[in-house]
């Protein structure tokens, strides 16, 4: 076979070092340098000395693994997860809470100041419980054949091969109390070798799991997943597609899973999404109902809106509000939980925000305020838009802070200003980072 010369090809040193780190990126990654280069090395912290191996080098960095750690930080904690290091699920839990929301913090002070020119503190954080925060989860299935065995877990990092799940601390504990009997029952069932995946999901009226299969399910399987239900005090959904569910408790009656916020019960469909971290989604509206200032008299734009998170809470204090989403079941829920609250000054449009949105109904209405929430890949479709609507005040929420940064640009070039930031601690022990932002004009 012939084989052609790649420039790009680079040969790694694999002789070992010893290096310093000096800082943590978001990931958790330990930075350290090594003539003249920028090293990334999982597992080691600031100011942590050992020796590694180069695994990557490129030509402005190189990653590594830690060969020998020769010494250990105060700020190094024991990880509480028996699967940590194997499991990629969290990556920080060998660091003390408050290196890693310091680091967090800092990370997207750095971005604002390197794409906007604005220094300006992510400080104070909105915190999270350290462990048994997180209200949903989804874990792989795998069978292996030759050990006759299904395995439910989350993936091993940069693997498809998933992790034996039996414990999981950063889960409510309503969660975690459910893998072991729950991977022994799913182990049990005929259609075993044909399942996807499983979500355990926990609403404040009780837990509920969503069971994804790739083919029928038998009623000696059904009874057997009943069973489990009972025994459990949970909710089992089949999910036999993405859209169509198939509840296995009629004995409970027309169960509908629903959580408070700021004093409004929204109920939701078991595939809905909702913030995995209640405490931390508790907090982030009543910071955004406090920027937004929300007065009798304000009509308010909610861009991504979802399910009505932020929606229905700032319908409570202002005339009128309008919320836009992509997803029609969301909208479909903001809807009914509109009225499930009274709240009749609500209006949800279904629309395309990553299309061309000048011709969508909502639009041509004005607003004096705005808040959105959207995906990881920001809202530049809408910047503009929401310039033309010149609000008095803009609420911004980003789930990645690079997105974040390079949106702000728009709306620091219409003359608004950078008011405050706050880093979300909504995913302790992980690499992602949560915000929030006040433009005012």
């Amino acid at each position: 076979m012939v084989q052609f010369y790649s420039p790009n090809r680079r040969s790694v040193n694999r002789s070992i070092i010893s290096v310093t780190a000096d800082n943590l990126d978001a990931q958790g990654q330990g930075i350290a340098r090594h003539q003249g280069k920028t090293i990334f090395i999982p597992g080691l912290l600031p100011g942590e000395q050992a020796q590694v191996q180069l695994t990557e080098e490129k030509r402005q960095f190189a990653k590594a693994k830690v060969v020998k750690r020769l010494s250990d930080s105060p700020l190094r904690v024991n990880p509480r997860c028996p699967h940590f290091k194997m499991c990629g699920g969290c990556q920080q839990q060998h660091a003390a809470p408050e290196l890693q929301v310091k680091t967090k913090a800092s990370v997207l002070e750095h971005l604002i100041q390197r794409e906007t020119g604005i220094s300006i503190s992510a400080q104070p954080v909105i915190h999270s419980p350290e462990y048994g925060y997180r209200r949903r989860a989804r874990l792989g299935l795998q069978y292996h054949d030759k050990q006759g065995k299904l395995v439910m877990g989350f993936r091993q990092s940069q693997t498809n091969d998933l992790v034996d799940i039996r414990h999981c601390p950063v889960m409510r504990p309503e969660l975690e109390k459910l893998l072991q009997p729950l991977s022994l029952c799913l182990s049990s069932l005929k259609v075993a070798k044909r399942l996807g995946h499983v979500e355990l999901v926990l609403a404040d009226n009780g837990p509920l799991v969503v069971l994804r299969h790739l083919a029928p399910i038998k009623h000696e399987d059904k009874e057997m997943l009943r069973d489990f239900a009972r025994q459990y005090q949970v909710v089992i959904y089949l999910a036999g597609d993405e859209k169509s569910l198939e509840a296995l408790s009629p004995e409970i009656g027309q169960f509908e899973p629903w959580y408070q916020v700021d004093g409004l019960k929204l109920v939701f469909s078991p595939q809905d999404f909702i913030q995995v971290n209640d405490e931390v989604n508790q907090k982030m509206v009543a910071q955004a109902l406090s920027w937004l200032d929300v007065q009798p008299e304000d009509r308010i734009l909610d861009l991504f809106c979802g399910m009505g998170n932020f929606t229905l809470p700032i319908a409570v204090k202002a005339k009128a509000v309008v919320g836009v989403e992509g997803v029609a079941a969301l909208v479909a829920s903001g809807q009914y939980n509109a009225r499930l609250n009274g709240l009749s000054n609500v209006t949800f449009f279904h629309e395309n925000l990553e299309s061309d949105i000048r011709q969508q109904p909502w639009a041509a209405q004005g607003f004096n305020k705005v808040l959105l929430d959207p995906a990881r890949a920001g809202a530049a479709g809408v910047m503009s838009h929401i310039v033309k609507l010149a609000p008095e005040k803009v609420v911004y929420v980003s789930c990645n802070p690079t997105t974040l940064a390079r949106d702000s640009k728009v709306l620091l070039e219409a003359g608004y200003h950078l008011v405050s930031v706050r880093m979300l601690d909504m995913f302790p022990h992980t690499g992602h980072l949560e915000s929030m932002a006040l433009f005012s004009r």
